[in-house]
């Protein structure tokens, strides 16, 4: 099985797949070049952020996962629970679907930027995730990205909050009830809390992708990694 078959055959998973083997067996250097090494580890970023975009920038990507599900912060969300018992929280839920569509639409644009981190990254910075602990990836990404994807983002979200015209309601709101403390400062803007989910969402993906892939490596059946395992397994 080649490595682009094996990467888009397990997606995600493939995302540190090779460094994790190039790390632990240390003894087959010479099987793996440094070269090859950079190379396998590009291409499996690469795709494993494809896969995390592609699973977040879709049709309840965001609101049918209760792992990244953007709810209304803190004391909002008691307030939206309770009208609902009362059964006035149409706007509430309301709300909470424009959050997630607008997370769901803005993540879509994360792909070209996650893949130019990974163009760009160094040689120091791919020994840094080699040699790295179970999200040095995500962490790259985040050190990488955070900034200019916040800013591809956040147009995106105030156009999805404006269509619903909820948005001068949550900020009024959450202004309030910022200032009793009874949510945190940053979340009483709401085009700026959606944008800020919506990163933590798709880190949180990626996150998920470098564990499962640091666990098993040998899982992903890759020829790659079978090589260079191959000699610990003698």
């Amino acid at each position: 099985m080649e490595l682009n078959t094996v990467i888009n055959r397990f997606g995600g998973r493939c995302i540190v797949g090779i460094l994790t083997a190039l790390v632990i067996s240390m003894p087959a250097a010479a099987q793996v070049s440094n070269g090859e090494a950079v190379s396998g580890l590009k291409e499996a970023l690469t795709r494993g952020a494809e896969v995390a975009v592609s699973q977040l920038g879709k049709t309840d990507g965001f609101l049918g996962n209760d792992k990244v599900r953007i709810p209304l912060p803190g004391a909002l969300e008691d307030a939206a629970e309770m009208m609902k018992k009362f059964g006035a929280g149409k706007q509430a839920d309301q709300l909470v679907e424009t959050m997630n569509r607008a997370a769901e639409a803005a993540v879509v644009e994360a792909k070209p930027l996650l893949v130019k981190a990974v163009k760009e990254m160094s040689v120091k910075d791919a020994q840094g995730i080699l040699s790295g602990g179970d999200d040095a990836a995500t962490q790259y990404f985040k050190r990488s990205t955070s900034e200019p994807l916040a800013q591809k983002f956040l147009p995106i979200v105030k156009k999805a909050t404006a269509k619903v015209q909820l948005a001068d309601k949550y900020n009024q709101f959450a202004g309030k009830a910022a200032k009793f403390h009874l949510i945190d400062a940053k979340d009483a803007n709401l085009d700026d809390y959606v944008t800020r989910k919506a990163l933590d969402g798709l880190y949180l993906i990626i996150a998920e992708q470098e564990k499962a892939i640091r666990k098993d490596p040998i899982g992903t059946g890759s020829k790659v990694i079978g090589k260079v395992f191959g000699s610990l397994l003698k």
